[in-house]
């Protein structure tokens, strides 16, 4: 999966793993590190939402057209396809099997 990041600040303190650890504490570091890694692996969003520890989900609302992975309850990372246009489903949903590409927006409690 190609990944990017909303702001080059986002992309420095998820590029290291120190810096993870300063910004989020040493359980959220382990934690978006071993989600970063499952995104990393996939080839395509369908393919990493497979996989339970993921808890992919599509976001509504204000939030629409965003994903949201599991972190450390309440947390969550928030991504979006990285793809103009974004590839749609017959019925107008989001084609997972066909986003190959992301951006990372934020690490959240959306609750």
């Amino acid at each position: 999966m190609d990944i990017t990041f909303r702001t080059r600040k986002l992309a420095a303190i998820f590029n290291s793993a120190r810096s993870l650890q300063r910004e989020y504490g040493d359980r959220m570091a382990r934690r978006v590190a071993s989600r970063m890694a499952v995104l990393e692996a996939a080839d395509m969003l369908a393919e990493a939402g497979e996989r339970p520890p993921l808890g992919l989900h599509q976001l509504t609302g204000d939030r629409k057209g965003s994903f949201a992975v599991n972190l450390v309850h309440p947390y969550r990372l928030i991504l979006r396809p990285n793809h103009n246009p974004v590839p749609l489903k017959a019925d107008g949903g989001i084609d997972l099997a066909q986003v190959t590409a992301i951006t990372i927006i934020d690490v959240v409690d959306y609750h």
